[in-house]
Order: structure tokens, then sequence, then C-alpha cells
């Protein structure tokens, strides 16, 4: 399909203060990527679904979010029409801000990764059998800086996700684990596996103790040291604090995530800038047996 001469599609990407644009090269690219991910969730059984944007900060604080990613917060507030008179108008100068007194309150929050909103979705579940889900969310992070692709403002995250018994959970990342190796060494990327930590649990407590024994997070890094996917084991930490059960005990939760940006960025590497190369590659992965 002939694409529009129009200046603002030209180029594939364009990142501009850690916020990206995508062009029709660079999305049609994404979508092939996503048509294998959520093909790998339809081989698992995992039910497409998509939540709201945003999450209200009482819910986030009930997995200690603001005690362990308070760096990472970005909050949603309305302006407080009684400052109006402050507001910016045209002209505004760049980088025009709204200062706290132009503000209300903030009620909700812009998430930084896509499975909250899925576990909160079943809080006060009683499962008797094992459930998996995959979602697609756009997510937000404040970090110290930004850099193209690698780095965003505003990225998307695709996740596949698991809730049930712990070899059930388990099992599912052990599995993606494997496809997404596969699928790297088809592309031609190379992948290491790092052990990583997310400061879910306390640092004295008997989950962390756990953690140093069994990791519960593991990168798939690429280019120098981008993690592009990753494979995450929460223990009954998302159960307990949600109320979710699974045959009477506390669930137990996996999740499988990929940052979309993230693998553009090292398919436009590997591929010396060739989106249809890089599209063509993508799409000719075969997906695992009794896909729909």
């Amino acid at each position: 399909m002939h694409t529009p001469d129009h200046p603002g599609l030209r180029a594939p990407v364009d990142v501009t203060g850690g916020l990206v644009t995508l062009g029709p090269e660079a999305v049609r690219l994404r979508a092939a990527l996503d048509g294998v991910f959520t093909g790998w969730a339809a081989a698992a059984g995992a039910a497409q679904v998509l939540y709201p944007p945003l999450i209200p900060v009482a819910d986030l604080a009930r997995f200690d979010y603001f005690t362990n990613f308070p760096h990472l917060v970005l909050a949603a507030a309305a302006v407080n029409t009684d400052a109006i008179a402050d507001l910016p108008t045209h002209p505004a100068e760049p980088g025009t801000t709204l200062g706290g007194h132009q503000l209300a309150e903030a009620g909700l929050v812009l998430p930084s990764a896509a499975c909250y909103n899925a576990y909160l979705s079943l809080a006060g579940s009683r499962l008797d059998e094992p459930v998996r889900f995959t979602t697609i969310a756009q997510c937000f992070r404040r970090e110290t800086h930004y850099e193209g692709l690698r780095r965003l403002h505003g990225f998307t995250m695709r996740e596949i996700i698991a809730v049930g018994d712990a070899e059930t959970v388990k099992g599912h990342l052990t599995a993606h684990k494997g496809l997404v190796l596969d699928f790297a060494a088809h592309l031609g990327i190379e992948l290491t596996t790092e052990v990583a930590t997310d400061p879910f649990f306390d640092a004295n407590g008997s989950r962390a103790v756990m953690q140093r024994l069994f990791p519960t997070k593991e990168e798939f890094v690429a280019d120098g040291g981008l993690a592009i996917a990753s494979v995450n084991y929460h223990r009954n930490f998302f159960g307990e604090r949600a109320g979710i059960t699974y045959a009477g005990e506390e669930a137990h939760t996996s999740c499988v995530a990929f940052g979309m940006e993230r693998w553009l960025h090292v398919l436009a590497e590997r591929f010396a800038g060739d989106w249809t190369a890089a599209e063509e590659a993508v799409a000719s992965f075969p997906l695992p047996e009794g896909t729909p």
C-alpha cells in the first residue's frame, strides 16, 4: 500500500524528549512482533484482555509501589481551575510546566508495567484452576535520562501472565524463556540472560531470602546491556496482597514481559535500518503448533 508523502510519516521513528512517534514501517514491524507474542499467548491458552490506562493510588499502594518504586512514579492530576489565570497560554516557552499550585490532588497513577491492573482485576478471586491472560499497555516511567528507543518516557509493554500454583506459573516462565531464546536465534540477535532484582520484597523478609535462593526475575539482554524482555516470578506476593487464592491457597503469579520499542531498536540495528527485512524475518518465525 502506498504511504502518503507526508513529512510526519517519512521517518520510521522520531524520538524527542523521551516521547516516540512511530512511522508506518515501524508500526508494521511492531505489529509483526506482537503477532508472534500473541501467538505464544494463544498457544498457552492466554485470553487477550485490555485494562484501563490509569490505576488508583490506593490500589498500587497495596503492592508497596510507592515504597519500592517512588523514582518511577508519574501521577495523573487534574488542573486546579482556581488557578486558571496562571495556566500557560500561547506562546508558551519550551519546557513550560504546571506547578503544584496549578494542580489538584492526584488519585490516579500512570502504570509503569502492564501487569498491575491484571492482578487487581482478580482481587478477591477464588480460582479452581490456573488462568493465563495477555495484555498490552502504554507504560510510563520517570527516568534520570532518555535515550532513543532504548529508554523512553512512555513505551509499550506486552505481557503474558499466569496465575495459579507455583509449579504451573514457573513452568509458564520456562516455556516462554525457551521461545524467546529460539526467536532471538532465528532473528540473528545475540541474547544473554541476566538475573535481576525488583524490590517487591522486604530486604529483611523471608521472601527476600527465597529470592536469593530462586531468582524472581531474569532479563534477556542485547545490544550492550539493553533488556528487551524478562521473565518474572512473584511467588504469592500479588496473591496475598490482592486476595487471590488458588485451590484454597494464596495464588502464585508470573509474567513474561516484552518492551516493544526496545525490540524495534534491536531489530533496526540488526538489519541496518532495513525495516522491511526485519519485518519479514519476524513474520517467518514459526509459531507453536496449535496456535489459532
